[in-house]
Formats: C-alpha cells, sequence, structure tokens
C-alpha cells in the first residue's frame, strides 16, 4: 500500500459500532473482493470491499472476517482468516500480511490462515443462530457481476440451511455514514492532495491542450502524494462535453472560449474525495461565463447551509432546487409561465440541472447511508450543483465535500481549494 500506516484504533472502534446492532447469537461475515481477470493472464489492481477494510483495516485479497460476540471462546469473537504467506509468495508477489502484521492493523488478535476457514466455521455455526451476510444494497449499484461475496453467500446457505440469515448491508449503511475522527483526518489528506492537483492545472491549462493531457497531469500529481490515483473516473469536458453529465472519454483539444468542467478526486488509503471546479481555457471568463458561474456558486454557497443535523436529504433537495429556480430566472433561462406550467414530478428548472446536489462520500465516491433517515453529525456530503446549456456550448458544476457540524455550516474539507472567480483566473494569469 502506498498510503502510511492508520491507526488501528479506528477500525477496533468500528467493529464495536457494528456489534451494537447484532441481534443475540449472531455471527457476521465479511469477504474480500477477488482480483478480477481481463484477458490471458492480466488482472485489474486489487481493490479491497470497502466493507472488511471499514471493519479490519486488512487491504489484501482473499481475506475473510468473522464477527461472533457471543461465542463462549473469548478468542473466537473476532477472527481473521488470510492467505498463508511464504518465501515464495514474497518473492513473486511481495510482503503479503503476516499474523503479527495483521494484528498491528485490525487489532485483532485471533488470526488464522484461510485453509481452516471451514473447519473452524463449523465450530462456530453450532453455537451461532443467525448469521449476517453482506450483499451490495447500495441503490445505484449494478450487481450483474457475481462476486466473491456473492459466491460465498451461496455456499453458506448450502452448507448451512437451517440458521437464520440476516442483512449486514443496513448496519453497514448505518455505521459507514457517520466518519470517526480519524476517517475525517484521511479524508482531509485525499482532498489536500486532490487539491495540489487543482492548482496544478490553473498554470497549466491554455489553449491547444487536450483533455487527457489534464487528466495526466493530475495523475502525476496524485501518485506523487501516495495517491493510488482516481476515487472515480475523472471528468475533464470542455465546451460541449460539460454538458454530457458523465463524459469520461477526455480526448478532445481545449479551445480558446470554452469552459472546462473538471469533476475528479483523488483516494488516499481507500477514502475519496470528489471535486468539481469549472476554468476557462484562456484564463478569463466572458460576461455570461461569469454569469453563470456566480449563480451555481451562489446555489453552492447556500445549499451548504442547509446540511444541518436532523434535516431530511429529500426536503434538502427540494429546498436546492428552489435556490436554483430563481437563478435560472435572473440567467433568463425560465420565467414564471415555465414554472407555473411546470410538472410537479419534474419542475421546470431540472432542463438546466436535472441531477441531485449532494451525496454521501467516505470509503466510496457514492458511499453508504440511509436516504430516508435524518442526517447526523460527522456526516460528510459532496455539495454539487450545476448549469448545463447545451446550446450555448457551456456547462458550469462546482462541488465540495463538507462534513456536517452538530451546530452552524458544514465544516468545508475543500475549503483552501481556489473557488472564486477572480482567485482563479489571477491564479490562471500568473
Amino acid at each position: 500500500m502506498k498510503y502510511e500506516k492508520i491507526d488501528k484504533q479506528l477500525f477496533i472502534h468500528n467493529r464495536k459500532q457494528f456489534v451494537k446492532h447484532l441481534e443475540k447469537k449472531s455471527l457476521a461475515i465479511f469477504n474480500s473482493n477477488d482480483i478480477y481477470s481481463t484477458s490471458a493472464d492480466s488482472t485489474l489492481p486489487f481493490v479491497q470491499h470497502r466493507d472488511i477494510f471499514h471493519l479490519s483495516g486488512i487491504d489484501q485479497e482473499e481475506s475473510i472476517l468473522v464477527i461472533f460476540p457471543d461465542a463462549f471462546n473469548e478468542s473466537h469473537r473476532e477472527i481473521l482468516f488470510l492467505k498463508e504467506t511464504s518465501e515464495t509468495i514474497k518473492i513473486w508477489e511481495g510482503e503479503k500480511y503476516t499474523k503479527e502484521t495483521a494484528f498491528e492493523t485490525s487489532g485483532i488478535k485471533n488470526v488464522f490462515w484461510l485453509d481452516q476457514f471451514e473447519r473452524v466455521l463449523a465450530q462456530l455455526m453450532m453455537e451461532a443462530e443467525n448469521v449476517y451476510l453482506n450483499t451490495n444494497m447500495h441503490t445505484r449499484a449494478n450487481t450483474e457481476m457475481e462476486t466473491r461475496e456473492d459466491r460465498f453467500v451461496k455456499w453458506c446457505k448450502n452448507q448451512y440451511p437451517l440458521h437464520t440469515y440476516k442483512q449486514a448491508a443496513p448496519i453497514m449503511h448505518k455505521i459507514r455514514s457517520v466518519k470517526h475522527s480519524i476517517e475525517l483526518d484521511l479524508m482531509q489528506k485525499a482532498c489536500d492532495i486532490t487539491e495540489k492537483g487543482f492548482r496544478r492545472l490553473l498554470s497549466f491549462v491554455k489553449p491547444g491542450v487536450h483533455e487527457f493531457n489534464i487528466e495526466a497531469e493530475l495523475m502525476h500529481e496524485f501518485l506523487n502524494n501516495r495517491s493510488k490515483g482516481f476515487s472515480y473516473t475523472p471528468i475533464v469536458a470542455s465546451g460541449f462535453n460539460a454538458c454530457v453529465l458523465h463524459y469520461i472519454e477526455n480526448n478532445q483539444e481545449c479551445k480558446s472560449g470554452d469552459v472546462i468542467l473538471l469533476d475528479f478526486g483523488a483516494e488516499y488509503a481507500n477514502y475519496c474525495s470528489d471535486l468539481s471546479r469549472s476554468i476557462p481555457v484562456s484564463g478569463k471568463f466572458t460576461d455570461r461565463q461569469k454569469a453563470v458561474y456566480q449563480s451555481v456558486l451562489h446555489v453552492k454557497k447556500e445549499a451548504t447551509k442547509l446540511l444541518v443535523p436532523g434535516i431530511n436529504l429529500h426536503d434538502y433537495h427540494k429546498e436546492v432546487g428552489l435556490l436554483m429556480q430563481d437563478e435560472l430566472v435572473k440567467l433568463k433561462l425560465i420565467d414564471k409561465t415555465d414554472i407555473k406550467n411546470q410538472n410537479s414530478s419534474w419542475p421546470a428548472y431540472k432542463k438546466y440541472f436535472m441531477h441531485g446536489t449532494s451525496h454521501f462520500i467516505g470509503l466510496d465516491t457514492h458511499d453508504l447511508g440511509l436516504w430516508h433517515e435524518p442526517i447526523q453529525e460527522n456526516m460528510v456530503f459532496t455539495v454539487e450543483p450545476g448549469i448545463y446549456i447545451p446550446n450555448e456550448n457551456l456547462g458550469i458544476r462546482l462541488e465540495d465535500d463538507v462534513v456536517v457540524q452538530k451546530s452552524g455550516e458544514p465544516f468545508n474539507l475543500m475549503r483552501n481549494i481556489p473557488i472564486e472567480v477572480e482567485e482563479i483566473e489571477e491564479l490562471m494569469n500568473s
């Protein structure tokens, strides 16, 4: 791993939070992700399953975590099963966890090699009545591909059909959405790396550069700061491309007079950042571009103030929609007649601002969280309004990541990243 060692107290805390939600005589099982094949003997880089990482800090393939707080044997209440390392593996694949380093990482004392899993599980199942298994229940999830976790769910239910099975996912949605102070520090680190990337671009962008040149500059800065790279596929969208919400080709030339919509973020220690900025290719906005930009910035600032404990996200998004509606009227993109005749399920402002304003962020860019419950202190959200005007070849989106506070406005993890028009123009022309 490129990142520096994380304090194991984070993972000890996270397991304690998880256990609070288990029924009596229950065990829970979490699996790592697979290493995914591409073709021949090639594979994609390993990306750990966020749930087992959240609960253990273990960042390695072929790993299993078992949590059984009511186990008779105290050493069976938390168990890690890991791929056994050897001198041969060390030579061919590099360092893997030893039992000692696994404890140093996770705080879990009882570590077995993976070939012991079925035998140990059989003992535990004699005591357990309920089994919590994990599945991907994210509302945006594409679950067509079978995962290691999916295969395990089938195997376990077939092997032990008379146990009562329960879902671990709702618990993970609840506990992962509220961040520990160590997690907030890691997310701040990811945002700080993102800032370095963005500042690098301000002196680099000019007419004639290509979108992929900009992407390459960001990756250079990220890798030099202990990041694996992007939290998600970056959007570098100049001119009309900025009106395509998930444009990722990043293959066009950036031309004088256009605005580039940038949507990217560095990861650090598996934690994500998510930034959007819109900058002029020539280093200066036109009056119209500036007017649209200032409207988006106004909505972003006002929307941020609304993210306080107790608010429901559904109501929050409705309030932000009304803020955007007022700005679009000022820009003469919609008028009072459009508002009067609008469809309540698709308001007039949606023609120019068709996506949501905020989502949970953490170990995933679109992180786990319960959308039907009021937000709480130390939840982290993006704030990302935008206005997209295809017939003007103009799309503006501005986005920061903010931490909900007990009182007052959220704390902006991206507070030092330039966003005001004057600062961006000054830095681009200095």
